[in-house]
């Protein structure tokens, strides 16, 4: 099966506390809603209904998905009890989604990291529950998650065995960003950069060896740019404790395909190894990938894509083992 492993979801019950409780600052009129920390927009019926996202994949030439909770759901910010029902509103949601076609839908827990132990403890309680991930925002409303505040919650991501996938929010506010949707089209990749040489430069990923991080949106510009890290590294001090080298980490971090750019994409599974990649689609937000599969082959050789699309998130996430797909029956599907 095609798998794809940046897929968001708003299950009902999570739904229905928004509509229910003012403290979220949400108002959804119709299929819109709006306030909150995102810009407006549409809920589409893949947001909730879980044939309707098998279908949505479908058109896209992808068959599974491991769904997250979409990133306006986070609620860092509001009062810790208020974050935590929140919490329990998505994970109930999303196992209850992902009963409804549990051979191709899998799920990421949501937990209050504003309660680092908490967090830990709701992530124990997921676990058994049946999720096979975690997704956290790119810092905790201001919090960054280098923060030795948060170790109770990545020793717990590590003693479980489950990736973690960071993608942005609460990006800061840049005077640059505020015109043309540019804190999604640059912020946001900007905001995964940082995230992640940080947690490099702080020791978190040797701190906690057997961690495994996913970095959506292709990892903003860190493929493209690890290299100057690495150069500074070898010639500041502010750096003199960091570790040497973080190309090191590659194969504990795994990056999706969204690039929307079929050379970018050629040079990140090039640079990262196509091991490391795995298919992300963001749907359905209007800034998902199109048409993920033939994207992914207009990129790739067929056996790569289909490494990429298939047996990477397979082992990722605990998808039974499929067939291997020819190589020929790659790239005639690819060309459909």
């Amino acid at each position: 099966m095609r798998i794809d492993v940046h897929n968001h979801a708003m299950p009902e019950p999570a739904l229905d506390l928004l509509r229910r409780e003012p403290v979220y600052g949400v108002t959804i009129q119709g299929d819109r809603i709006s306030g909150g920390a995102h810009v407006p927009y549409t809920l589409v019926r893949s947001f909730y209904d879980p044939a309707a996202k098998l279908a949505e994949l479908e058109a896209g030439g992808l068959e599974a998905a491991v769904v997250s909770v979409a990133p306006p759901l986070f609620y860092y910010e509001v009062d810790p009890e208020a974050g935590e029902a929140m919490c329990a509103a998505v994970n109930a949601g999303l196992r209850d989604f992902c009963a409804h076609s549990p051979d191709r839908l899998r799920w990421m827990a949501h937990v209050p990291l504003r309660r680092p132990r908490r967090a830990a403890e709701v992530l124990e309680e997921q676990r058994r529950a049946g999720c096979v991930g975690v997704e956290v925002a790119s810092n905790v409303a201001g919090q960054r998650l280098d923060d030795p505040a948060l170790e109770p919650f990545w020793a717990a991501a590590e003693r479980l065995r489950l990736p973690v996938m960071i993608h942005p929010a609460y990006n800061p506010a840049h005077p640059a960003l505020g015109d043309w949707y540019l804190q999604n089209v640059i912020g946001n990749q900007l905001e995964t950069t940082v995230a992640i040489e940080r947690l490099i430069c702080a020791g978190l990923l040797d701190r906690h060896p057997q961690l495994v991080l996913v970095l959506v949106h292709a990892g903003g510009y860190f493929p493209y740019q690890a290299g100057r890290l690495r150069h500074a590294r070898a010639v500041r001090p502010e750096l003199a404790e960091a570790p040497a080298d973080p190309w090191a980490y590659l194969g504990r971090l795994v990056f999706d395909t969204i690039t929307h750019d079929r050379l970018a994409l050629s040079y990140l599974v090039s640079r990262v190894g196509a091991e490391n990649v795995v298919v992300g689609t963001d749907l359905p937000f209007d800034m998902a990938s199109p048409r993920p599969w033939a994207e992914l082959c207009a990129a790739l050789d067929p056996e790569t894509a289909r490494r990429v699309a298939e047996e990477n998130p397979a082992r990722l996430y605990g998808f039974e083992p499929v067939p291997p797909l020819g190589a020929a029956g790659a790239e005639a599907e690819g060309g459909r």
